[in-house]
């Protein structure tokens, strides 16, 4: 496990990139970015916010029309769920974003308020 430092807020954090046995963190985020090889990596916070604001950035294009055949089948079904960016936590409640809807694949048609189906 490496050290490394953000290279956005400076923070130090724990990166486990290359290593057999499991891969790092950051893997567990969808890659909607492209990457900017003029920076290293980010700490968690840092990354979270940025991967949201792409995240956000593509729901907008998204309509009913549309959301079924917007997303690539690699993200359908994929990945850990995060906070923030799958979900987020309302009095004790979790309400799932349009990104996890999408990523979902289907509409459940429970009337959720995030549904882009």
């Amino acid at each position: 496990m490496k050290i490394k430092n953000c290279s956005d807020c400076g923070k130090s954090f724990t990166c486990s990139e290359g290593e057999s046995e499991r891969t790092c963190w950051c893997n567990d985020f969808p890659p909607i970015m492209p990457l900017d090889f003029k920076k290293d990596c980010r700490c968690p916070d840092c990354l979270t916010v940025v991967v949201k604001d792409k995240i956000e950035e593509f729901v907008k294009t998204v309509t009913p029309a549309n959301a079924k055949k917007c997303l690539p089948k690699y993200y359908l079904g994929n990945g850990k769920m995060i906070e923030s960016i799958d979900y987020t936590i309302e009095y004790g409640k979790w309400v799932f974003t349009k990104w996890y809807h999408l990523k979902r694949g289907n509409c459940c048609n429970s009337g959720c308020r995030n549904c882009p189906y």
